[in-house]
C-alpha cells in the first residue's frame, strides 16, 4: 500500500473537505474516496429498508452489502444507491445527522473500513473524511486536517442551501454543526481529531483556490506531485 500515494483530508463538516478533495483528485488524476458518503449511504439504506438507526447488527449487514456506485459525468460525481441517484438526498442536514449517528457505531465502522481501503489504487488516492489519517490510512505520506470556525461553516452551509433554493435558519444550522462536532469528537471509536503527524489548515479566511494551491505545494514538497 505504501507505494501508492495517499493524501488524507480530515476535518469537521463544512471545512471544505469535499470540494477541496475533488479538485485535487481531478488536478492530479487520482482516485477519490468520499468516506462520509459511505456513512450517509448506510443511513439512507436504513431509512429505505426500515432499519432503526440504533440497530447495530442490522446496520452492519446493510453496510457490508451496500450496492453503491460513484459515476462521474461531465466532471461531476454522482452517488447511486441500489441504482437510484441519491446525490442530493444524502447531502441534507438531516442525512448528515443520521450519518453521524451511524458512524458512532463500532460495528458499522469496522464493516466499512475494508471497503474504504479498496479505493486505494494507482496512481494515487485523495481520501476525504474524519478518520482517514488516524484509522483508515495511517501510513499516508501526507495528512491534512482542514478546519474552520463553526460560525463560518454554518455560513457556508447556509449559502449552499440558499443557492439550491432550500429554506434554512442560520442559527439552527450553527446549533446542528456544534452538536455534530461534539458527537464526532467525543465518540469512543475513531473520534474526530488530527493525526499526530497531520498538517492543520484553518480555512476560515481562505478561498478554495488558495487551499488547493497550498495542498498541491505540500504534495510537491513530499515528492508526490509536481506542483502544477
Amino acid at each position: 500500500m505504501v507505494s501508492i500515494p495517499v493524501l488524507t483530508i480530515d476535518g469537521p463538516g463544512g471545512a471544505g473537505k469535499g470540494t477541496i478533495s475533488g479538485l485535487i483528485a481531478e488536478r492530479l488524476g487520482w482516485h477519490l474516496l468520499d468516506s462520509g458518503a459511505l456513512y450517509r449511504l448506510t443511513a439512507q439504506a436504513a431509512v429505505k429498508h426500515g432499519v432503526a438507526l440504533d440497530d447495530e447488527a442490522a446496520l452492519e449487514t446493510l453496510a457490508a452489502g451496500l450496492d453503491i456506485a460513484f459515476p462521474v459525468e461531465q466532471g461531476a460525481a454522482r452517488t447511486l444507491l441500489e441504482g437510484e441517484d441519491v446525490t442530493r438526498l444524502i447531502r441534507t442536514e438531516q442525512a448528515g445527522e443520521r450519518a453521524s449517528r451511524v458512524a458512532s457505531l463500532p460495528g458499522v465502522r469496522q464493516r466499512l473500513l475494508a471497503r474504504q481501503r479498496d479505493f486505494h489504487k494507482a496512481p494515487g488516492l485523495v481520501a476525504d473524511g474524519r478518520d482517514m489519517g488516524t484509522v483508515v490510512f495511517p501510513e499516508a505520506p501526507l495528512k491534512i486536517f482542514l478546519t474552520a470556525s463553526a460560525e463560518e461553516r454554518a455560513r457556508r452551509r447556509f449559502q449552499q442551501l440558499q443557492a439550491a433554493g432550500v429554506n434554512a435558519s442560520l442559527s439552527s444550522l450553527l446549533k446542528e454543526i456544534q452538536a455534530r462536532d461534539a458527537r464526532d469528537t467525543q465518540r469512543s471509536v475513531a473520534p474526530l481529531k488530527p493525526a499526530d503527524d497531520a498538517v492543520t489548515l484553518d480555512t476560515t479566511r481562505l478561498s478554495i483556490p488558495e487551499v488547493v494551491d497550498r495542498l498541491i505545494q505540500l504534495l510537491a514538497q513530499k515528492g508526490l506531485a509536481d506542483g502544477h
